[in-house]
């Protein structure tokens, strides 16, 4: 019958087909349940694979026969089939968990608010480049659970998400990285901080003291919960104060200087392909995880110099007619957005809104009098954005599409200023994802 010994994969996208092949492969009955369209790239690798699936539904009464149950980060906790397996205490895991049952490669683990698919892609060229047999996966590349399944690698580079933290439980990183802590994503955490914070923390779980933990010391919430917590792994911090640490990064006279157990190497910030403050914290933690793995510090410096950055974050796109427009549709949360607008350094027409997640814009409200000459919002409903900003730029306006957006503000900019995207929100209101609004604001600005 079926449904007997099945595992149930909720979500049809990379992390949910991955998790079908992967649990086909280690012989268990498997039906991968989607309540939208499968897209066809997955729908034609699950029938190659003789998977089971649906779509556009749930078969709530196959679900809950299930063993176990994977389910993608993208769908809440509160989702009905999740709440009639936890009802029925069915096991609902994710596919980070379910994939590191088979693999004994070490784990790189990265988390944060923000900086860390920058992070993580920094660590994974300089392992690859040193030589490693290296694989990149969790929020970003190939779904890690396909990798294992199909793929044979040492090290796994993994970013990890609040989201996918959540549904883990026996996992355990060998090198976790902490890049910081800022309000995200509370629309799913009870509009709690603490709630974000303790899910965050689950990157921690079952560390040993063989193991390595990589944090940002001038990040005040994470300072503040490491007094409270007891933290087995070993300890490297990362610092832009001049205060040598025995482990660690920190910074001297413009120099960032790496130090693990006494060996030390350096480099000058202009040397860092990243530039920015926000970037040294990710050059930092990506080099100590690197020589954590035994990278030679010749080979971390190189990488660090040629590393080419991720597209829509801090992305420049072109100058037309002396306006320098920047695409960085990646910031979804305030944090992101606070970084680009310390980056900018020049008056700015600043391009935001979108799905608001439980905002607090106000912290950004010193930088936008000190920087904005004016907003345009992009987005659906822009009321919270009016609130809080009106009285502090000259002009605020509203529009619905990247193209009116990048209109406006190439019309309100002069010659020398900026045209930033950075959204502060998700993109879910008018655009598929960031990658999509951050393309169609670059095919904007090339029609100009």
């Amino acid at each position: 019958m079926k449904g007997k010994h099945e595992i149930v994969v909720l979500g049809a996208g990379e992390s949910g087909t991955g998790a079908a092949i992967l649990a086909k492969k280690k012989g268990f009955e498997v039906f991968v349940s989607d309540y939208g369209k499968i897209d066809p790239k997955y729908k034609s690798v699950l029938t190659h694979h003789d998977i089971d699936f649906e779509e556009n539904g749930h078969s709530f009464d196959r679900i809950v026969k299930a063993v176990e149950i994977i389910k993608s980060p993208g769908i809440p906790d509160n989702a009905l089939p999740v709440k009639r397996a936890v009802e029925k205490g069915i096991a609902v895991i994710s596919e980070i968990e379910f994939a590191a049952r088979y693999t004994n490669a070490k784990l790189v683990c990265i988390t944060g608010s923000n900086g860390k698919t920058t992070t993580t892609l920094l660590t994974y060229h300089i392992l690859k480049r040193a030589g490693f047999k290296v694989g990149l996966a969790g929020n970003v590349g190939k779904s890690f659970a396909w990798q294992v399944a199909e793929s044979d690698f040492d090290i796994y580079v993994l970013e990890i998400s609040s989201f996918q933290l959540d549904g883990m439980y026996d996992f355990k990183a060998d090198i976790a990285v902490l890049t910081n802590l800022t309000p995200d994503h509370l629309d799913r955490y009870d509009n709690r901080f603490e709630n974000y914070i303790e899910s965050k923390f689950r990157i921690l779980q079952n560390m040993s003291k063989e193991d390595a933990f990589i944090f940002n010391a001038d990040d005040p919430v994470t300072t503040r919960e490491l007094k409270k917590r007891t933290i087995l792994p070993k300890k490297y911090s990362l610092t832009l104060t001049n205060s040598p640490r025995e482990n660690g990064a920190w910074l001297e006279n413009n120099t960032l200087i790496i130090n693990i157990h006494k060996s030390k190497f350096n480099m000058t910030l202009e040397q860092l392909a990243l530039q920015g403050k926000h970037n040294t914290y990710n050059s930092m933690a990506a080099s100590v995880s690197a020589r954590l793995l035994d990278v030679r510090k010749e080979s971390i410096k190189q990488s660090l110099s040629d590393f080419e950055n991720i597209p829509h974050r801090l992305e420049y796109v072109s100058n037309v007619h002396g306006i320098t427009f920047i695409n960085d549709s990646k910031a979804t949360n305030i944090n992101s957005t606070w970084y680009a607008l310390e980056y900018v350094d020049s008056p700015t027409v600043w391009i935001v809104g979108g799905q608001d997640k439980g905002n607090d814009y106000s912290e950004l409200l010193p930088l936008v009098k000190q920087k904005v000459k004016a907003i345009v919002c992009l987005g659906v409903d822009n009321t919270k954005l009016h609130e809080i900003f009106e009285d502090a730029v000259e002009l605020m306006v509203d529009t619905q599409s990247a193209k009116e957006a990048v209109t406006y503000a190439y019309n309100l900019a002069k010659k020398g200023e900026i045209v930033l995207l950075s959204p502060a929100c998700a993109s879910f209101d008018l655009f598929e994802n960031y990658q999509d609004r951050g393309e169609q604001f670059k095919k904007a600005v090339k029609e100009l």
